[in-house]
């Protein structure tokens, strides 16, 4: 074949190629919108290119290259083939498409709220504004627990406690630390400790109320001062019984308790052993200030002329002698030394006197001396002791000291 004939026989092939590959692809878009027909599927797009393909499961096909007629030709007059090859469409193994399940929109839609929610902005009636409830806001501030109470957990359980909060609130920032405190993480706690220690349930409320500062302190400094107190000798129920009977004892240190301890020891010049009996019997000598025990020491070694063994076993016998009233204590002492002549050894036999009220040794005292029964001095006849005289109730003051009837004794209170 003459050389410008071979450049047409190429044109006519590749012609003829293309013809083909259109046909092809004709009949492949009609087979897959048949399917899709068949199934009610949407149709889908074909993707033509150089080696055409359906995506998504449907039948897929390629195109193999087939060698033509050209090839023999070329390979006989050793002409290069062209890349572009006859593409006839070979059926490969046919892939079942996946069936998308049918989304039902009322099934979608059945737990959505048919009320679409409402907006701040949206207006309402009044009957349905009478009808919203809403909570009380807290104050910011108040000079009163009970606007707390229903909303503090802590307060609630305390209450069911015993704990009297009117009582409570009159403590300097006592109320401010309860609103602090949780129950079951700080309380809790403490409450089990003061039963540890012998604090009843039923006084745990009154325990509270009197000392509502040791729900703050630390646990592990609590016991510390537990020990200290068992490292002197006290036993658990004198401890259980000073800590009833004190309830700041607990919120002093083992340094102020062991000072206090010694304070007493030393100034009244008692034994360890009559320093403890001393602080069981009043243990608030431990709790309270030291300048008016220390001011009645004195009023009683200068003013009142008692020696100071004397001032030793007036104390251990009537501990409340070294908190008393001064003025009291004065006008008490005046009356039972100048008035009625008792001895200063007589007042230190008994010196409960001093705790009684004046106007009950006025009256008795001259009720006596109405009846000619006035006599304090144990070496005569008819005597009649100052502990008889203050302590028996007027019954029998009446009939076994007096020697007369209750009635005669009221007639006589109406003339004095």
């Amino acid at each position: 074949m003459a050389l410008w004939a071979r450049p047409a026989a190429r044109c006519c092939c590749c012609c003829w190629l293309q013809r083909a590959r259109l046909s092809a692809l004709q009949r492949l878009r009609s087979s897959s919108e048949a399917v899709q027909a068949r199934q009610g599927a949407a149709p889908l797009a074909l993707l033509a290119s150089r080696r055409g393909f359906l995506p998504w499961g449907w039948q897929a096909y390629r195109y193999v290259a087939v060698e033509n007629c050209s090839q023999a030709a070329s390979a006989q007059d050793g002409s290069s083939s062209s890349p572009e090859s006859h593409l006839l469409p070979v059926k490969q193994e046919q892939v079942k498409p996946e069936t998308i399940p049918d989304l039902n929109t009322e099934i979608l839609c059945e737990d959505w709220d048919d009320v679409p929610p409402s907006s701040a902005l949206e207006e309402i009636s009044e009957e349905e504004a009478v009808q919203i409830l809403a909570d009380p806001l807290l104050p910011l501030q108040s000079s009163t627990l009970r606007d707390y109470v229903d909303h503090s957990e802590t307060l609630t359980k305390l209450v069911q406690l015993g704990v009297d909060l009117s009582q409570v609130e009159k403590r300097q920032k006592a109320g401010q630390l309860l609103l602090t405190l949780d129950f079951e993480k700080d309380i809790k706690k403490i409450l089990l400790f003061l039963k540890d220690v012998g604090v009843e349930d039923n006084q745990l409320g009154l325990f509270l109320t009197k000392n509502p500062y040791i729900l703050g302190e630390d646990l592990e400094a609590l016991e510390t001062r537990v020990a200290y107190l068992k490292s002197k000798k006290f036993g658990n129920a004198e401890i259980a019984q000073m800590v009833s009977r004190a309830p700041y004892l607990l919120l002093f240190s083992v340094e102020r308790l062991d000072n206090r301890l010694g304070f007493f020891k030393n100034e009244l010049g008692l034994s360890v052993k009559k320093t403890k009996d001393l602080v069981i019997r009043l243990p608030r000598l431990l709790t309270g200030k030291l300048e008016p025990v220390k001011e009645n020491l004195q009023v009683c070694q200068i003013e009142f002329g008692f020696q100071r063994n004397e001032i030793q076993q007036i104390a251990y016998k009537t501990p409340k002698i070294l908190t008393a009233n001064r003025k009291r204590l004065r006008q008490t002492f005046d009356y039972l030394h100048n008035i009625m002549g008792i001895p200063h050894h007589m007042l230190t036999r008994f010196p409960q006197v001093f705790n009684a009220k004046l106007l009950r040794i006025k009256e008795r005292h001259k009720f006596l001396t109405f009846l000619g029964r006035a006599q304090y001095d144990p070496a005569k006849p008819s005597y009649i002791s100052l502990d008889q005289l203050v302590s028996l109730p007027d019954e029998v003051f009446c009939t076994e000291i007096a020697k007369a009837s209750i009635q005669d004794f009221e007639k006589f209170l109406k003339t004095i």
